[in-house]
């Protein structure tokens, strides 16, 4: 097997072996500790540009479904495994994980201390890594060489509107790297949705009549976004119930006079209970958290805080007092889980449906 390196930007270095692509790659490296989904979380989009580090002891050993796919194209720069299976179970018996990571120019590394380099980012932060041939002084210029793009959203969300049809309820989502899941669990309440550019300004979004707006999840620093998209939330949001989700609840935040700062050490898994405050009920979700609203920052006269993370005491939702508009920092649909808080759909259908049934005047 060829040996290949991952090397940080702080001078480490990690000997192991190669699958997938052989591209030589950087980008800002991460610890997800999720012990299932790994297909979901290589194809979600809130990876984009960078490079996941897997803890569970092994991946692979489940093939790929075409069900539990995020995104068509996935845009992590790399896998980094204690122990990959080369398992096919498709029906064609012809996509295993090496050979969807050679498809899609993605390379991996196994037979690495993978929970090892999990503690190392715990103590040092946040910081960039390359997947590389020779771990020598030209592969760490290059690395620290290296800038990363800020536009994260605009290149991995859609660039032109398109419909997800059904009968029931229509919701406008508008796209800031959008995970398939979210889709998913609007479909199994036969919403017709039609999703549209994060850069959709509040009257092309009104104009399409929805009954709610969702604002997805994606990738980067919400602060990496122009203001246009908090004028469009803080116009859309007295219009029509609103659901915000992860990099949605953070731009959510924003628009209602809130600040966000950067974690230490990005938080990426499903172990961290979440407590909801009104009825003190403990879950779990999936959480995919490199930044947080600043609690202190929140103008309680508009916003009120709904969840809260009991392991590092960051937000984890928050309601307007005002307006139907709420949201969340953890991934309600449960893609790969856990199911815990999918009710939140629920809840948003429930919203939708209160204000057709008062015929509100909200256009």
């Amino acid at each position: 097997m060829t040996e290949r390196y991952l090397i940080l930007e702080d001078g480490s270095a990690y000997a192991g072996k190669a699958f997938g692509s052989l591209a030589t790659t950087t980008g800002e490296i991460v610890a997800n500790s999720t012990m299932n989904g790994y297909q979901e979380i290589i194809s979600n989009q809130i990876y984009h540009n960078q490079i996941i580090v897997f803890t569970q002891s092994s991946i692979g050993n489940t093939g790929l479904d075409q069900n539990a796919y995020e995104s068509i194209l996935p845009s992590a720069k790399g896998v980094i495994v204690r122990e990959y299976e080369n398992l096919a179970t498709d029906h064609f018996k012809r996509i295993s994980l090496d050979k969807y990571l050679k498809q899609h120019k993605i390379p991996g590394i196994y037979d690495v201390d993978t929970r090892e380099i999990r503690h190392h980012l715990q103590r040092r932060g946040n910081m960039k890594a390359s997947i590389v041939d020779v771990a020598d002084d030209h592969a760490f210029d290059q690395l620290h060489a290296t800038v990363l793009t800020n536009q994260q959203v605009a290149q991995v969300a859609t660039p032109k509107p398109f419909p997800n049809p059904d009968e029931g309820a229509n919701v406008v989502v508008v796209d800031f790297g959008l995970k398939s899941g979210i889709l998913r669990e609007l479909s199994h309440r036969d919403c017709n949705v039609t999703v549209v550019p994060w850069d959709f300004s509040a009257a092309q979004i009104l104009d399409l009549d929805p009954d709610g707006i969702v604002l997805s999840t994606g990738p980067g620093s919400p602060a990496n976004l122009p203001t246009s998209v908090l004028k469009m939330i803080t116009e859309v949001q007295s219009r029509a119930p609103l659901f915000a989700i992860g990099l949605g609840h953070e731009l959510f935040a924003l628009a209602n006079g809130a600040k966000i700062s950067q974690l230490n050490v990005e938080h990426h898994g499903s172990n961290h209970p979440i407590r909801e405050i009104i009825t003190n009920e403990i879950f779990f979700a999936g959480q995919e958290q490199g930044y947080a609203v600043d609690p202190k920052s929140i103008d309680h006269a508009q916003l009120f805080i709904t969840y809260v993370d009991l392991v590092n005491g960051t937000v984890q939702g928050l309601r307007h007092r005002d307006y139907p508009a709420f949201s969340v920092q953890f991934s309600p649909d449960g893609a790969p889980g856990p199911k815990d808080s999918v009710g939140l759909f629920d809840d948003f259908m429930e919203i939708m449906a209160r204000r057709r049934d008062n015929n509100d005047d909200r256009y």
